[in-house]
Protein backbone atom coordinates (compact mmCIF):
# COMPACT_ATOMS: atom_id res chain seq x y z
CA UNK A 1 0.00 0.00 0.00
CA UNK A 2 1.53 3.27 -1.10
CA UNK A 3 1.70 6.33 1.08
CA UNK A 4 1.03 9.67 -0.52
CA UNK A 5 2.75 12.61 1.14
CA UNK A 6 1.03 15.93 0.63
CA UNK A 7 3.21 18.97 0.31
CA UNK A 8 1.51 22.13 1.52
CA UNK A 9 3.05 25.57 1.30
CA UNK A 10 2.08 28.04 4.00
CA UNK A 11 1.56 31.63 2.97
CA UNK A 12 0.25 34.42 5.21
CA UNK A 13 -3.02 36.12 4.48
CA UNK A 14 -2.49 39.15 2.21
CA UNK A 15 -4.52 41.25 4.64
CA UNK A 16 -1.75 40.71 7.21
CA UNK A 17 0.62 42.84 5.13
CA UNK A 18 -1.91 45.66 5.11
CA UNK A 19 -2.23 45.42 8.89
CA UNK A 20 1.56 45.60 9.33
CA UNK A 21 1.83 48.59 6.98
CA UNK A 22 -0.99 50.35 8.83
CA UNK A 23 0.69 49.76 12.21
CA UNK A 24 3.97 51.13 10.87
CA UNK A 25 2.21 54.19 9.48
CA UNK A 26 0.45 54.96 12.77
CA UNK A 27 3.67 54.43 14.74
CA UNK A 28 5.50 56.91 12.52
CA UNK A 29 2.65 59.43 12.51
CA UNK A 30 1.63 59.32 16.18
CA UNK A 31 4.91 58.81 18.03
CA UNK A 32 6.42 62.24 17.19
CA UNK A 33 3.15 63.95 18.21
CA UNK A 34 3.07 62.31 21.64
CA UNK A 35 6.81 62.82 21.97
CA UNK A 36 6.49 66.56 21.34
CA UNK A 37 3.73 66.80 23.95
CA UNK A 38 5.83 65.03 26.59
CA UNK A 39 8.91 67.22 26.03
CA UNK A 40 9.09 70.82 27.15
CA UNK A 41 9.73 73.52 24.50
CA UNK A 42 13.10 74.34 26.04
CA UNK A 43 14.24 70.75 25.66
CA UNK A 44 13.12 70.68 22.04
CA UNK A 45 14.90 73.92 21.25
CA UNK A 46 18.13 72.65 22.85
CA UNK A 47 18.45 69.18 21.43
CA UNK A 48 21.80 67.47 21.65
CA UNK A 49 22.24 67.03 17.91
CA UNK A 50 21.49 69.46 15.13
CA UNK A 51 18.85 68.35 12.58
CA UNK A 52 21.45 67.87 9.85
CA UNK A 53 23.69 65.74 12.10
CA UNK A 54 20.64 63.84 13.28
CA UNK A 55 19.62 62.96 9.71
CA UNK A 56 23.20 62.19 8.75
CA UNK A 57 23.59 59.73 11.62
CA UNK A 58 20.31 57.97 10.77
CA UNK A 59 21.41 57.70 7.14
CA UNK A 60 24.73 56.17 8.18
CA UNK A 61 23.00 53.77 10.56
CA UNK A 62 20.62 52.71 7.78
CA UNK A 63 23.58 51.91 5.53
CA UNK A 64 25.13 49.78 8.28
CA UNK A 65 21.85 47.93 8.83
CA UNK A 66 21.58 47.26 5.10
CA UNK A 67 25.06 45.73 5.04
CA UNK A 68 24.14 43.48 7.96
CA UNK A 69 20.88 42.49 6.27
CA UNK A 70 22.48 41.41 2.99
CA UNK A 71 24.73 38.80 4.61
CA UNK A 72 22.03 37.57 7.00
CA UNK A 73 20.10 36.17 4.01
CA UNK A 74 22.76 33.63 3.07
CA UNK A 75 23.60 32.03 6.40
CA UNK A 76 25.07 28.58 5.83
CA UNK A 77 23.48 28.32 2.36
CA UNK A 78 26.56 29.85 0.79
CA UNK A 79 28.76 27.25 2.48
CA UNK A 80 26.63 24.37 1.25
CA UNK A 81 26.30 25.78 -2.26
CA UNK A 82 30.07 26.18 -2.60
CA UNK A 83 30.57 22.49 -1.73
CA UNK A 84 32.19 22.84 1.68
CA UNK A 85 32.34 19.77 3.88
CA UNK A 86 30.87 19.42 7.36
CA UNK A 87 34.27 19.91 8.94
CA UNK A 88 34.90 23.12 7.02
CA UNK A 89 31.48 24.54 7.88
CA UNK A 90 31.92 23.60 11.53
CA UNK A 91 35.37 25.19 11.66
CA UNK A 92 34.15 28.41 10.02
CA UNK A 93 31.16 28.73 12.35
CA UNK A 94 33.21 27.97 15.47
CA UNK A 95 35.85 30.48 14.46
CA UNK A 96 33.31 33.19 13.70
CA UNK A 97 31.18 32.77 16.80
CA UNK A 98 34.21 32.15 19.00
CA UNK A 99 35.89 35.37 17.93
CA UNK A 100 32.63 37.25 18.45
CA UNK A 101 32.21 35.87 21.96
CA UNK A 102 35.82 36.49 22.95
CA UNK A 103 36.38 39.96 21.51
CA UNK A 104 32.90 41.51 21.63
CA UNK A 105 33.26 42.58 25.26
CA UNK A 106 36.78 43.95 24.72
CA UNK A 107 36.24 45.91 21.52
CA UNK A 108 34.32 48.83 23.15
CA UNK A 109 37.16 49.48 25.60
CA UNK A 110 39.70 49.18 22.79
CA UNK A 111 38.02 51.70 20.49
CA UNK A 112 37.31 54.06 23.38
CA UNK A 113 40.99 54.09 24.29
CA UNK A 114 42.27 54.69 20.74
CA UNK A 115 40.12 57.69 19.96
CA UNK A 116 36.39 57.17 19.90
CA UNK A 117 33.62 54.97 18.60
CA UNK A 118 33.53 56.67 15.21
CA UNK A 119 36.67 54.65 14.47
CA UNK A 120 34.71 51.53 15.37
CA UNK A 121 32.06 52.54 12.82
CA UNK A 122 34.82 53.05 10.27
CA UNK A 123 36.24 49.61 11.05
CA UNK A 124 32.75 48.15 10.62
CA UNK A 125 32.51 49.55 7.09
CA UNK A 126 36.06 48.43 6.25
CA UNK A 127 35.32 44.87 7.38
CA UNK A 128 32.21 44.70 5.22
CA UNK A 129 34.16 46.12 2.28
CA UNK A 130 36.78 43.42 2.79
CA UNK A 131 34.16 40.65 3.00
CA UNK A 132 32.39 41.86 -0.14
CA UNK A 133 35.65 42.15 -2.08
CA UNK A 134 36.79 38.72 -0.93
CA UNK A 135 33.56 37.00 -1.95
CA UNK A 136 33.54 38.85 -5.27
CA UNK A 137 37.11 38.04 -6.28
CA UNK A 138 38.34 35.00 -4.32
CA UNK A 139 36.87 31.54 -5.10
CA UNK A 140 35.22 29.53 -2.34
CA UNK A 141 37.84 26.79 -2.74
CA UNK A 142 40.49 29.08 -1.25
CA UNK A 143 42.12 27.56 1.87
CA UNK A 144 41.44 30.76 3.87
CA UNK A 145 37.69 30.58 3.29
CA UNK A 146 37.20 31.14 7.03
CA UNK A 147 38.59 34.67 6.80
CA UNK A 148 35.36 36.38 5.59
CA UNK A 149 33.40 34.51 8.28
CA UNK A 150 35.76 35.87 10.93
CA UNK A 151 35.48 39.39 9.52
CA UNK A 152 31.68 39.22 9.35
CA UNK A 153 31.46 38.08 12.97
CA UNK A 154 33.70 40.91 14.14
CA UNK A 155 31.67 43.39 12.09
CA UNK A 156 28.44 42.14 13.68
CA UNK A 157 29.99 42.55 17.14
CA UNK A 158 31.02 46.12 16.31
CA UNK A 159 27.55 46.87 14.95
CA UNK A 160 25.99 45.85 18.28
CA UNK A 161 27.65 48.72 20.18
CA UNK A 162 29.49 51.19 17.97
CA UNK A 163 26.70 53.35 16.56
CA UNK A 164 24.69 53.55 19.78
CA UNK A 165 27.82 54.38 21.79
CA UNK A 166 28.78 57.04 19.25
CA UNK A 167 25.34 58.62 19.51
CA UNK A 168 25.37 58.63 23.32
CA UNK A 169 28.86 60.12 23.36
CA UNK A 170 27.81 62.89 20.97
CA UNK A 171 24.84 63.68 23.21
CA UNK A 172 27.05 63.85 26.29
CA UNK A 173 29.63 66.08 24.62
CA UNK A 174 27.08 68.52 23.19
CA UNK A 175 24.69 68.64 26.14
CA UNK A 176 22.82 65.44 26.97
CA UNK A 177 19.00 65.41 26.72
CA UNK A 178 17.37 62.13 27.73
CA UNK A 179 14.12 62.73 25.83
CA UNK A 180 15.90 63.58 22.59
CA UNK A 181 18.11 60.52 23.00
CA UNK A 182 15.04 58.32 23.47
CA UNK A 183 13.50 59.77 20.33
CA UNK A 184 16.66 59.05 18.35
CA UNK A 185 16.84 55.48 19.62
CA UNK A 186 13.26 54.92 18.47
CA UNK A 187 14.11 56.22 15.01
CA UNK A 188 17.22 54.04 14.94
CA UNK A 189 15.10 50.96 15.64
CA UNK A 190 12.66 51.85 12.88
CA UNK A 191 15.35 52.60 10.29
CA UNK A 192 17.27 49.46 11.24
CA UNK A 193 14.19 47.28 10.70
CA UNK A 194 13.32 48.97 7.41
CA UNK A 195 16.89 48.68 6.11
CA UNK A 196 17.19 45.04 7.17
CA UNK A 197 13.93 44.11 5.47
CA UNK A 198 14.76 46.09 2.33
CA UNK A 199 18.25 44.60 1.97
CA UNK A 200 16.95 41.07 2.59
CA UNK A 201 14.25 41.54 -0.04
CA UNK A 202 16.91 42.73 -2.49
CA UNK A 203 19.21 39.78 -1.71
CA UNK A 204 16.39 37.24 -2.04
CA UNK A 205 15.32 38.80 -5.34
CA UNK A 206 18.86 38.54 -6.67
CA UNK A 207 19.12 34.90 -5.57
CA UNK A 208 15.78 33.97 -7.11
CA UNK A 209 16.94 34.67 -10.67
CA UNK A 210 20.36 32.99 -10.53
CA UNK A 211 22.33 31.84 -7.51
CA UNK A 212 25.79 32.56 -8.90
CA UNK A 213 24.98 36.03 -10.17
CA UNK A 214 22.85 36.68 -7.07
CA UNK A 215 25.73 36.08 -4.67
CA UNK A 216 28.08 38.14 -6.84
CA UNK A 217 25.57 40.98 -7.14
CA UNK A 218 24.99 40.98 -3.37
CA UNK A 219 28.74 41.26 -2.82
CA UNK A 220 28.91 44.15 -5.28
CA UNK A 221 26.05 45.91 -3.52
CA UNK A 222 27.79 45.46 -0.16
CA UNK A 223 31.03 46.91 -1.56
CA UNK A 224 29.17 49.93 -2.90
CA UNK A 225 27.33 50.55 0.40
CA UNK A 226 30.56 50.08 2.38
CA UNK A 227 32.34 52.69 0.25
CA UNK A 228 29.53 55.16 0.91
CA UNK A 229 29.72 54.35 4.64
CA UNK A 230 33.49 54.88 4.74
CA UNK A 231 33.10 58.25 3.01
CA UNK A 232 30.33 59.29 5.40
CA UNK A 233 32.34 58.39 8.50
CA UNK A 234 35.62 59.96 7.37
CA UNK A 235 34.42 63.05 5.48
CA UNK A 236 30.82 63.69 6.36
CA UNK A 237 30.37 63.88 10.12
CA UNK A 238 33.20 65.03 12.36
CA UNK A 239 33.16 63.87 15.95
CA UNK A 240 32.81 66.61 18.53
CA UNK A 241 35.67 67.11 21.00
CA UNK A 242 35.49 65.17 24.24
CA UNK A 243 34.50 67.03 27.37
CA UNK A 244 36.87 64.95 29.49
CA UNK A 245 40.32 63.45 28.88
CA UNK A 246 40.50 59.88 27.63
CA UNK A 247 42.08 58.63 30.83
CA UNK A 248 39.37 60.16 33.03
CA UNK A 249 36.59 58.82 30.81
CA UNK A 250 38.15 55.38 30.91
CA UNK A 251 38.34 55.45 34.71
CA UNK A 252 34.74 56.63 34.94
CA UNK A 253 33.53 53.86 32.63
CA UNK A 254 35.41 51.23 34.62
CA UNK A 255 33.90 52.57 37.84
CA UNK A 256 30.34 52.59 36.50
CA UNK A 257 30.57 49.15 34.91
CA UNK A 258 32.19 47.20 37.71
CA UNK A 259 30.25 48.93 40.49
CA UNK A 260 26.81 48.31 38.96
CA UNK A 261 25.81 44.65 39.11
CA UNK A 262 22.96 45.24 36.67
CA UNK A 263 25.43 46.01 33.88
CA UNK A 264 27.38 42.85 34.66
CA UNK A 265 24.16 40.84 34.72
CA UNK A 266 23.08 42.33 31.39
CA UNK A 267 26.44 41.47 29.84
CA UNK A 268 26.24 37.92 31.18
CA UNK A 269 22.71 37.48 29.81
CA UNK A 270 23.77 38.81 26.41
CA UNK A 271 26.75 36.44 26.36
CA UNK A 272 24.50 33.48 27.22
CA UNK A 273 22.10 34.44 24.42
CA UNK A 274 24.89 34.70 21.86
CA UNK A 275 26.35 31.42 23.08
CA UNK A 276 23.03 29.62 22.66
CA UNK A 277 22.67 31.01 19.12
CA UNK A 278 26.19 29.85 18.31
CA UNK A 279 25.52 26.34 19.64
CA UNK A 280 22.32 26.14 17.58
CA UNK A 281 24.08 27.08 14.34
CA UNK A 282 27.03 24.80 15.02
CA UNK A 283 24.80 21.78 15.70
CA UNK A 284 22.24 22.42 12.95
CA UNK A 285 24.06 23.87 9.95
CA UNK A 286 26.45 20.96 9.18
CA UNK A 287 23.47 18.57 8.89
CA UNK A 288 22.52 20.29 5.62
CA UNK A 289 25.56 18.77 3.94
CA UNK A 290 24.90 15.27 2.65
Amino acid sequence: MGVEVENSKWEPNPSLYGFIIMCCFFSIALFPRFFNKSVSPSALSDQSLSPSSHRYFLFLYSLASAMEGVWSVFGDFEFVYSGMSKEQILFSLCLGFGSSLLFASLLPFLFDSIGGHHKACLMFCILHFFVGTWKRMVPQSHPCVWLPTLSSSLATSIFSFAFEAWLVLENENQGHRQQALTHTFWLMTFFESASLIGSQVLANWLLASNVDTGIASSSTATIFIAIIGIFCVTKGWKQSPHSAPVKNRRQMSYTHIFSDKRILLLGFAHACLQFSIAIFWILWAPTLVV
